[in-house]
């Protein structure tokens, strides 16, 4: 299995022949390394309907037939755009061909902004865990500080857990910090920073906050097996 970071919230994981693509914020994400058109991904799971999280992912899903997986209400308003969809729900959880997934919650707003200044209700925000080859792996999205990470941390042995760090709109480093530790995820990386000037951050501050070996900072295009 192969997991690659493409700034912001942009996860890649390519497993059995299959590619996932996670929040896939491409045009308008200085940071990132990719290019719609080079993108054709099997399979798009989305944390919430955020413009900067749902991003390119009509054009990606058109151009590659993709299944997009994504809270129902999302989900709806994307099947309405003529995109393959499976909707899901926090607390649930669905075996597909190339693994499982399922939501936990995450505490922030999911509204989807349209060029004519209409917000689209897009349901709850979600927290991913995609489990696959025998490993689990967290997809937090956007989301403050909530106890119930250990939960998720107890009832999950996550291998590697992506972690919000910008502040300002999720988690700052300290709050994410002690997130991992409810997590107990034995990698952590850190997204959704650096990308607006309201989150900036340095992460290998943030690495330094947790015990020697389980932060690692990928940058955009950075891969690990």
């Amino acid at each position: 299995m192969k997991i690659s970071y493409h700034g912001h919230s942009i996860v890649k994981v390519e497993t059995n022949g299959t590619t996932i693509l996670f929040d896939p914020f491409i045009n308008g994400n200085e940071l990132t390394d990719l290019k719609v058109e080079n993108e054709k991904p099997d399979v798009i799971i989305l944390t919430h309907g955020h413009n900067d999280h749902v991003g390119d992912t009509v054009e990606i899903a058109k151009q590659s037939d993709a299944l997009v997986i994504a809270p129902f209400e999302l989900a709806t308003y994307l099947e309405w755009q003529g995109l393959n969809t499976h909707p899901m729900h926090i607390g649930g959880g669905y075996d597909f061909e190339f693994g499982r997934v399922k939501l936990t919650q995450a505490f922030h707003g999911s509204s989807y902004s349209t060029d004519d200044k209409q917000i689209i209700y897009t349901g709850m925000p979600a927290g991913v865990l995609l489990t696959v080859e025998g490993k689990t792996i967290y997809h937090a999205g956007d989301t403050g500080l909530f106890g119930d990470m250990k939960l998720i941390g107890d009832r999950n042995q996550i291998d590697l857990a992506f972690l919000p760090i910008g502040d300002n709109f999720t988690m700052g480093p300290e709050d994410a910090a002690y997130a991992a530790s409810l997590l107990n995820a034995k990698t952590v990386v850190p997204i959704h920073y650096n990308t607006f000037p309201p989150i900036k951050q340095d992460p290998e501050k943030f690495v330094q906050l947790l015990p020697e070996g389980q932060g690692k900072v990928l940058h955009a295009g950075d891969t690990f097996e």
